[in-house]
C-alpha cells in the first residue's frame, strides 16, 4: 500500500533537496556565502540523483528525453556560477517526477486490490476429508469448501448448501445474491453465513477474476493516442531545443557578448523543456482507468479510454445485453371457463423433464407440478403426454391451431413473445407467452445515452418482430434484426464510417463487431472469452447504466487531457521569447515551468476521483424489485 507522503521513500530525495535548498537560501541572505554554497550543492546532488543517472543511460542508448535537457541546464547553470538556480531546477523537476509516480501509484491501488480478492489457500473436499491447498493449485471439478465469510477462490457451481454471497467487489452489484445447488458463483465473491460446497469450473490461475486482472494490467502496458502524440512532440523537440540553444550561444560570440547569450541559451534550454507535456497525458489516463476499474469498468488501454470519450453512437446486442438471457412466462391467455392454473400446471407437468430452452420458464411459472407420463416429444413442434388422466399437448402455433385464441396469439407474437399453445383432451385450453425480458434498467440506460447526444442502435440475430417489440420498450428506434456475425460487423463498419461508434455485446457472435467498432464493450468479463478478448472495455457486472456512466467518465478524462496538453504547450510557447530576450532569468523560468508541471500533474490526478456518473450509479437503488437476486 502507498504510505503517507511524509513517509514515502520515493519523495525523500526531493524533500532533502528542498530542505537544503531553502537552508542555503537562508544562509545566503544572512551573508554566509560558503555555507550557503555547500548546502545548495547538497540540495543539487539530492535532486539530480533522481533523474541524471537515467538521462545518461538513455543517452548511451541513443535516446533523448526531457531528463537530458534538465541535466544540461543544471550543468550549464553550475558552470555559469548559478548553483542555487541549478539546485532549484533539480529540486522542482525531481519533485514533479516523484509526484507523478505517486499519482500513478494512487491510481493503480484500486487495480492491485483485485489481486487481494483471491485467497491464498482454499479447502477442498476429498474422500479422506478436507484438505487445504494453495488457491493457485485448484483444478476444474475440484470441490471447494467455502465457510461463512470466506472468499471463493475460483469460478464454480454450488453443489451443496444455500447461502447469500456478496459479489460487489467483483461485479459492482450492491445487492447480495442468493445461491443454492446449481447456482454459479464468481471468483472473489464473499460467502454469507452458511457453508457451501462449490465445484470449480475454472483453474485457480485462470478464472474470471484473473482474467479481469490481466485486462487491467494491459492498461499499464500501453499508452493512449494522445500519450503517443505527447511523445512525438517531445522527441523532436529535444534536439530542436538543443540546436536553438547552441545557435543563441553562437550568436553571443558573433556579437561579442558570449557570457550574456550563453546564459540566455541556458535559460532558453530550460524554458523549452517539454517535461510538463510528456507527463500531461499518462498521469490522467492511468488515474482515470484506475478509478473506472473500482466501479467494474475495465479499460484495456489508454488508447481505448481516449476513444471511449469520442463515442457518438452505440450499437447494442439484444440477447444477454439488453435482455436477461433468461426466458420467463410474461403472459397467459385462457379459453372461456379455463383458469390460468389450468393452463400453466399441465404445461409445466409436460416440461418438467424437458431440456427445451422454454421448459425452465414454464416450470418456474407453475412450481410443484407433477411430472407427466407417456411423454412423446415431436421435434420442432412440441410435446404431449398424460397429466392426471388428461391427454395434454403443448407446442407452437404451427403444430396446434389456437382456434378462437388466434387473435390473442398474433397479439402476443407482435409483442415479441414465443407463443406456446396448450391443448387438453383435444380442446385449446390457453396460450402461454414466453419472452426474454428486457433488463429493468434498459430503458433508463437508453434515455441517459440519448441525453448525452448518443444515438442507440439494436443489432440482433433474433427475428424482426421480437426485436421491434423489445426495441419499443427500450426506446430504441434504429433496429437491425436477423443479423449474422458478419452482418453485425458490416453494420458496425458502416456506422464507424460516419461517426465514432461503440458496440456492446457478450457473445461469441458479437466478437467480429466488437473488434470492428471504434470501441468494443463486453458486458460481463465472465462472458464469452472471444467477446472479452475482442473488446476494448469489459464490464465486470451487467448493469447497463455502467455504459452512460463510463462514457461520461471518459469524456471528462479527455477534457482534462486536453487542458493539460494546452497548458504544457502554452508554457513552452510563452516562456521561449521571455527567456530569449532576457525578460526572465533562469530562476524565474525554472520556477514558472516546474510550478506549471506540478499543476499539470495535480490536474491529471483529478481523473482518479470517483467518477460522478458512476458514483450516482453506485448510490442508485437496484432496478430489480426483490431484495435478493436469485442466481
Amino acid at each position: 500500500m502507498r504510505p503517507p507522503w511524509w513517509r514515502d521513500p520515493a519523495l525523500l530525495p526531493s524533500l532533502i533537496s528542498g530542505v537544503f535548498l531553502l537552508a542555503g537560501y537562508g544562509f545566503e541572505w544572512a551573508g554566509q556565502g560558503v555555507v550557503a554554497l555547500v548546502l545548495q550543492v547538497i540540495g543539487l546532488v539530492a535532486g539530480a540523483y533522481t533523474f541524471v543517472p537515467g538521462a545518461v543511460r538513455r543517452l548511451a542508448r541513443g535516446r533523448l528525453g526531457v531528463g537530458l535537457l534538465m541535466t544540461v541546464a543544471a550543468v550549464g547553470a553550475v558552470l555559469l556560477g548559478h548553483v542555487g538556480e541549478a539546485a532549484a531546477l533539480a529540486f522542482l523537476f525531481s519533485l514533479a517526477e516523484a509526484l507523478e509516480d505517486r499519482a500513478m501509484d494512487r491510481a493503480k491501488e484500486g487495480l492491485r486490490a483485485l489481486l487481494a480478492l483471491i485467497p491464498q489457500t482454499v479447502r477442498l473436499s476429498r474422500l479422506g476429508g478436507d484438505v487445504t491447498i494453495p488457491a493457485a493449485e485448484v483444478r476444474v471439478l475440484d470441490i471447494l469448501v467455502v465457510g461463512a465469510g470466506e472468499r471463493v477462490a475460483t469460478d464454480g457451481v454450488v453443489v451443496s448448501g444455500r447461502s447469500i454471497i456478496d459479489t460487489s467487489a467483483v461485479t459492482g452489484e450492491s445487492i447480495p445474491v442468493e445461491v443454492g445447488p446449481g447456482s454459479q458463483v464468481p471468483a472473489g465473491s464473499v460467502n454469507g453465513s452458511a457453508t457451501l460446497q462449490i465445484e470449480a469450473t475454472a483453474d485457480g490461475r485462470d478464472n474470471s477474476l484473473t482474467q479481469i486482472v490481466a485486462l487491467v494490467e494491459q492498461a499499464h502496458a500501453r499508452k493512449g493516442e494522445r500519450a503517443r502524440l505527447a511523445d512525438r512532440i517531445a522527441r523532436p523537440l529535444v534536439p530542436v531545443v538543443l540546436i536553438l540553444a547552441a545557435l543563441v550561444a553562437l550568436f553571443g560570440f558573433v556579437v561579442g557578448d558570449p557570457a550574456t547569450w550563453v546564459e540566455r541559451a541556458l535559460v532558453v534550454l530550460v524554458a523549452a523543456s517539454p517535461c510538463a507535456l510528456a507527463i500531461a497525458v499518462p498521469v490522467t489516463v492511468i488515474s482515470a482507468i484506475g478509478a473506472a476499474s473500482k466501479f467494474g469498468v475495465v479499460i484495456k488501454s489508454g488508447e481505448a479510454f481516449e476513444r471511449l470519450g469520442t463515442i457518438r453512437a452505440i450499437a447494442l446486442d439484444k440477447t444477454g445485453t439488453l435482455t436477461r438471457n433468461e426466458p420467463a412466462v410474461v403472459d397467459v391467455r385462457t379459453a372461456p371457463g379455463v383458469t390460468r392454473g389450468d393452463v400453466l400446471r399441465p404445461a409445466a407437468a409436460l416440461e418438467v423433464t424437458s431440456t427445451h430452452p422454454l421448459a425452465a420458464a414454464i416450470v418456474a411459472a407453475a412450481p410443484g407440478a407433477p411430472a407427466a407420463s407417456d411423454l412423446v416429444e415431436e421435434a420442432g413442434h412440441g410435446i404431449s403426454g398424460e397429466v392426471e388422466g388428461v391427454r395434454v399437448r403443448a407446442g407452437n402455433v404451427r403444430w396446434l391451431d389456437p382456434a378462437g385464441l388466434a387473435a390473442d396469439a398474433e397479439a402476443m407474437a407482435s409483442d415479441g413473445m414465443t407463443v406456446v399453445v396448450v391443448e387438453a383432451d383435444g380442446r385449446i385450453a390457453g396460450l402461454i407467452g414466453v419472452r426474454d425480458e428486457l433488463r429493468p434498467e434498459a430503458a433508463e440506460t437508453v434515455r441517459l445515452l440519448q441525453a448525452q447526444g448518443i444515438d442507440t442502435i439494436m443489432l440482433t440475430g433474433d427475428n424482426a418482430r421480437t426485436a421491434a417489440a423489445l426495441a419499443r420498450q427500450a426506446g430504441i428506434v434504429d433496429v437491425r434484426a436477423e443479423q449474422l456475425p458478419t452482418d453485425k460487423a458490416a453494420a458496425i463498419e458502416q456506422l464507424v464510417g460516419s461517426r465514432p461508434t461503440a458496440m456492446v455485446g457478450d457473445g461469441i457472435n458479437d466478437a467480429p463487431a466488437l473488434a470492428t467498432a471504434t470501441v468494443g464493450i463486453a458486458m460481463g468479463a465472465k462472458g464469452s472469452a472471444a467477446a472479452v478478448e475482442s473488446a476494448d472495455v469489459a464490464f465486470t457486472g451487467h448493469d447497463l447504466r455502467l455504459i452512460p456512466g463510463a462514457l461520461a467518465h471518459a469524456r471528462r478524462g479527455r477534457r482534462i487531457m486536453t487542458a493539460n496538453i494546452g497548458l504544457a504547450l502554452a508554457i513552452i510557447i510563452g516562456l521561449f521569447p521571455l527567456a530569449l530576450f532576457g525578460v526572465l532569468g533562469l530562476a524565474g523560468v525554472v520556477l514558472v515551468h516546474e510550478v506549471a508541471e506540478v499543476v499539470v500533474i495535480l490536474n491529471g490526478v483529478r481523473a482518479a476521483r470517483r467518477p460522478g456518473a458512476l458514483r450516482e450509479l453506485s448510490a442508485a437503488p437496484d432496478p430489480r424489485p426483490s431484495q435478493l437476486v436469485s442466481a
